[in-house]
């Protein structure tokens, strides 16, 4: 962190206006009720909007406590449940909401007494306490308009304050969720995702007590400063010395996993953005947890899940910071390490904070968040440790000291469990055992089909120890590399040089096995501090807006500048490039021209050049289909993108927690649709092949064998099973059956695969 600020922000100085006067309010006198009429008036006066509201948690429901603008007979009397309304939808959901017209969105929920029907725009923001909304902090404004990000900004930093005046009021239910546990004796199962294969058994240790930030309004802003300096210096210490003594026993993805931990602890953009919260008026403690909160918001939005995951490192970083610099309690492994067997429990972790553990009593992780590709999940592999991730309610079922059985493979974990549960689960344990030593055998083996159909298994990656994982899977290539994920990790815009490092190294290390970079998708829900897109921070819906092969193209210079580094990246090599979101033909054309003109100028330079040059496209847009046939003789391979594919077959968002288990991969319409590919593609020059995560589920892995699809680019976890489910199939004879499962689905078509599969003495793995 450098010791020389910037000078405020404009949003740092709206706030810290606002913060002085509402250090005034909170030094009163006033009851708590007559210091949150005050704190509304304030905000809506500093903000220029006709309301502001604060809604408060009690018994269970949200309740409007104070407001300035709506009617005043409303107060103590509306009342939302978690999850009702606007309000009741950012309590639940821990989000913000910005919207220019609040009656239009699906979640609304009008209160007539409330006599909010003259006003149309709509911000909130949830006041936080323990890592839970306690309340909701609105404004509203009756011209149609969205707020600004500096307004956004400003609410949120009014909210920390807030949580702190409220709590020291005792005015939020500290007992609206109970320790089910304390009162609970009795066996339990949890039920997760496996995120590292394995089984474990030991006691339970929660990784860290919760951080509770007792003060957010700083007396002195430059004393706040320097301590954050200081906790920066000594965490950059711990980093770096972690980092030296780091020792897997072989090298590999693992320690570039570090490396790229190593880099987030060092970016000058996150150590700038605290800086700025600080000038606000905020304490060294909230304003790190300030800036931890809009990571958080913004994890949420980001759809892509391996970029999504990577942001988990910088909340591991901030929890670790916030730590040195209030001098609480650290983490388990701090305060005085496993002293037997142990199963460890936290919300999420970062890669450095698995490493404090000794391996050698670390039986297991649970955690309340996490998925496949978080980096803190490639070090556990490394390590052997088996992970469960998406386990809810683990502190209201688990206490610590509980004997734990962990079984990530079905997805559970038994709590305090009978002697039989025991008993089962040590005879599973020793036949699991035999099925990993099974996998790992296959490693060297050819992925071919029983009747002699060789399948081009390869994997997804998006960073530099991705590639290790070609070795430890033995697949053919990389038939994905996310090549954005480098601008989402930068403060700047990556240079052609620093891009150019990066698509070298990546060739190099996987030598002659073929790489395919799919170029920059960002925009949308993946948008860069950095780079002004226009509109698209705004939005109602990124995934299909101002983004990808849409964006890159309006922005000529950004992709010229990568297909200069890709090229001299891949000289004497042949280069594999494939563009994101084609809707059109002439999208794609646009992109191949543009990079045919930058290698007839690296040529022009005298500049080495790749040997060749093959051209491929995302199938993501379902439309593209209908002019696929026009696009076919100028493409050498097509790659279907299952996963924004099957959103827009059914207009629905993935990422929506009611939608997102509601659509089947083996569903007819996804079935049949890639059918249709297949024909349209068969005949021609074009490899085809699947490159999302339906193919890393050996169930959905053998539809798409059965519909014709012959590369699949997956996961890297999905490599084994995957493989193993192809080495046991007749695919000739499953072919021979598609049409009629595709012409007479059943009502429960994800059955239909199974029972083909058990019929057929298919491994599934299961």
């Amino acid at each position: 962190m450098t010791n020389a600020p910037p000078p405020p922000s404009t949003a740092a100085q709206s706030a810290r206006t606002i913060l002085t006067r509402l250090h005034e309010v909170m030094a009163s006198r006033a009851n708590a009720q007559g210091k949150l009429n005050q704190v509304v008036g304030i905000i809506g006066e500093c903000l220029d909007s006709e309301v502001c509201s604060i809604y408060l948690l009690r018994e269970g429901a949200l309740e409007l406590y104070a407001t300035r603008g709506l009617k005043q007979e409303a107060v103590h009397v509306t009342r939302l449940g978690l999850g009702e309304g606007l309000v009741g939808m950012i309590a639940d959901q821990i989000e913000t909401l910005n919207l220019d017209e609040a009656a239009a969105h699906p979640d609304f929920s009008y209160r007539p007494e409330t006599g909010e029907e003259l006003f149309h725009s709509f911000a909130g923001v949830p006041i936080i306490r323990r890592e839970r909304a306690v309340g909701v902090l609105c404004v509203q404004h009756a011209d149609p308009r969205r707020y600004d990000d500096i307004e956004i900004e400003t609410l949120q930093t009014v909210a920390m304050v807030l949580s702190e005046l409220i709590s020291n009021a005792d005015l939020v239910d500290t007992a609206a969720r109970t320790d089910a546990a304390a009162a609970d004796q009795s066996a339990q199962r949890l039920n997760g995702q496996k995120l590292v294969d394995g089984m474990g058994a030991g006691v339970a240790v929660f990784h860290q007590p919760r951080i509770t930030i007792e003060h957010t309004v700083a007396d002195d802003t430059e004393a706040e400063r320097h301590r954050v300096y200081a906790a920066f210096d000594k965490m950059r210490e711990q980093i770096d010395r972690m980092a030296s003594s780091a020792d897997f026993g072989v090298g590999g993805e693992h320690e570039e996993v570090i490396e790229t931990y190593k880099m987030f602890a060092y970016d000058e953009g996150w150590s700038r953005r605290i800086n700025e919260a600080i000038d606000s008026g905020l304490t060294a403690e909230a304003a790190i947890e300030r800036v931890q909160q809009r990571t958080r918001m913004r994890m949420r939005q980001i759809d892509d899940p391996l970029l999504r995951d990577r942001m988990h490192d910088l909340e591991d970083l901030s929890n670790r910071l916030i730590r040195i610099v209030s001098g609480q309690m650290g983490t388990a492994a701090q305060m005085g390490g496993l002293r037997q067997d142990s199963i460890l429990i936290a919300r999420n972790l970062g890669p450095a904070e698995l490493l404090e553990y000794d391996r050698r009593r670390l039986k297991g992780v649970v955690l309340e968040e996490g998925s496949l590709t978080a980096h803190v999940i490639i070090v556990a592999r490394a390590m052997g440790v088996p992970v469960m991730g998406r386990v809810s309610d683990v502190r209201a079922s688990i206490r610590e000291g509980d004997l734990l059985l962990l079984d990530s493979a079905a997805g559970s974990v038994h709590v305090r469990p009978t002697q039989a549960v025991q008993d089962a689960f040590d005879a599973k344990l020793e036949v699991s055992q035999k099925r990993r030593a099974n996998l790992a055998s296959l490693r060297d083996l050819p992925a071919v089909t029983k009747d002699g159909v060789p399948i081009e298994l390869m994997i997804n990656a998006g960073l530099r120890e991705d590639i290790a994982a070609l070795d430890l899977t033995g697949a053919r290539g990389i038939g994905l590399f996310r090549t954005e994920f480098q601008f989402l990790v930068s403060a700047t815009l990556p240079s052609r040089d620093r891009q150019q490092r990066l698509y070298r190294d990546v060739l190099d290390a996987a030598g002659d096995r073929p790489v395919i970079f799919r170029t920059v998708d960002i925009g949308g829900d993946k948008a860069l501090p950095y780079m002004n897109v226009g509109d698209s921070a705004q939005e109602e819906n990124p995934a299909m807006g101002w983004r990808a092969l849409r964006l890159a193209l309006e922005r000529e210079g950004l992709l010229k500048v990568q297909a200069r580094a890709l090229m001299e990246a891949a000289a004497g090599r042949t280069l594999n490039v494939m563009f994101p979101m084609v809707s059109e033909p002439w999208e794609y054309e646009a992109a191949r021209d543009l990079f045919v003109g930058q290698r007839a100028w690296l040529a022009s330079h005298n500049k080495k050049l790749p040997v060749a040059i093959r051209y491929g496209a995302m199938l993501e847009v379902p439309g593209l289909l209908e002019t696929l046939d026009l696009m076919l003789p100028h493409l050498d391979f097509l790659s279907i993108g299952t996963n924004d594919l099957t959103q827009f077959l059914f207009a629905a968002d993935r990422a929506h927690p009611r939608l997102a288990e509601r659509y089947d991969w083996l569903s007819p319409t996804v079935m049949r649709y890639l059918a249709r590919v297949v024909r349209t593609v068969s005949g021609s020059k074009v490899a085809l092949g699947v490159c999302g995560e339906m193919g890393g589920r050996p169930l959905e892995a053998m539809a798409l064998l059965g519909v014709g699809i012959e590369r699949l680019s997956i996961t890297p976890a999905g490599v084994g099973p995957v493989k193993a489910m192809i080495r046991s199939l007749d695919l000739g004879a499953l072919r021979a059956d598609m049409p009629a499962i595709l012409a007479q689905p059943s009502s429960n078509p994800r059955g239909q695969y199974q029972d083909w599969a058990d019929s057929h003495q298919v491994d599934l793995g299961d």
